[in-house]
């Protein structure tokens, strides 16, 4: 008898959330020859996804396809063909073999989507969150099947971007986790694998650095300009520190900031930044907006 761990073989995959995060998940998927479902509940956003995917994919065929354009559009067919867009979930999920949802961050909303979901999907159909800051435990907890349940924790701009956070909490499965990596890798993504702890790997690092470097600002130790010069030739930093927050955006900083500080009162990185919560008041939250540390 073989001791192997099975795999879920995963043929379909539904995307819930539309956004800039769910229509490049969506893509990616599409390009590994999957069938996928987009959902959102905004039709007007679903009609966006596609333009958006459109778009993607015609910059990915131009350059892939530069001497063969009737190749590039049958590239950009194939991908398309396999994307359906609805705005019903718990059909979408009835013949998926993953459930990815990438919609807003709030906690009793995504348990609410996935205490529905959770009744009508298959049982053999495995549960994952995009989420960048919430537990994956307290989402999962809203259904029946923790043991198939995880993170897959993405990067903006996801067609881009080639790291993937694989999340696992204790009741999952090796077997679950397994199908996470294969999916993982089938998308041409670099799995790294982490517990549920705040923040994951890469967030759980370069949130507390961020506020850091807010906290010499406000301290008075150097300017914003000298800390992120300093950062990218004395560390080889792509960004520095204030950029990477005004990228980033510091609403969205500040989010991730008050759930850490309340679920983690005693830890002192996780505190919140005075001069962020009044840049954030003020409607300066970076690029997005154009004024955050820097104006743009």
């Amino acid at each position: 008898m073989s001791t192997s761990i099975a795999r879920h073989a995963i043929k379909e995959v539904t995307i819930i959330g539309g956004g800039l995060m769910g229509s490049g998940i969506a893509q990616v998927t599409a390009t590994a020859g999957m069938k996928v479902n987009l959902v959102d509940m905004n039709e007007d956003i679903l009609k966006k996804s596609g333009s958006s995917i459109q778009k993607s994919l015609e910059r990915v065929a131009k350059k892939k396809f530069s001497d063969n354009p009737e190749g590039g559009k049958q590239f950009i067919d194939d991908i398309t063909g396999r994307i359906s867009f609805s705005c019903n979930p718990e059909e979408a999920v009835q013949s998926s073999g993953l459930v990815i949802e990438a919609i807003v961050e709030n906690l009793e909303v995504k348990q609410k989507l996935f205490s529905a979901l959770d009744k009508v999907a298959p049982k053999e159909t495995l549960f994952t969150s995009n989420t960048s800051s919430i537990p994956i435990k307290d989402i999962a907890v809203s259904t029946q099947r923790l043991d198939r349940f995880g993170g897959l924790h993405f990067f903006n701009p996801v067609p881009m971007m080639k790291l993937l956070e694989v999340i696992r909490i204790p009741e999952t499965t090796d077997e679950t986790f397994n199908s996470l990596l294969e999916y993982g890798a089938a998308v041409g993504k670099t799995t790294v694998n982490c517990k549920d702890t705040p923040g994951f790997i890469v967030n759980r690092l370069l949130v507390p650095y961020m506020a850091e470097a807010v906290r010499m600002l406000e301290r008075g130790d150097a300017s914003a300009k000298d800390i992120d010069i300093a950062m990218k030739l004395g560390a080889g930093y792509p960004m520095g520190p204030f950029e990477l927050a005004d990228y980033v955006g510091l609403d969205t900083m500040k989010f991730i900031l008050e759930g850490w500080s309340k679920n983690y009162p005693d830890v002192e990185i996780f505190k919140q930044s005075e001069m962020m919560n009044k840049l954030v008041a003020e409607g300066r939250l970076g690029r997005k907006s154009g004024k955050g540390f820097y104006d743009y």
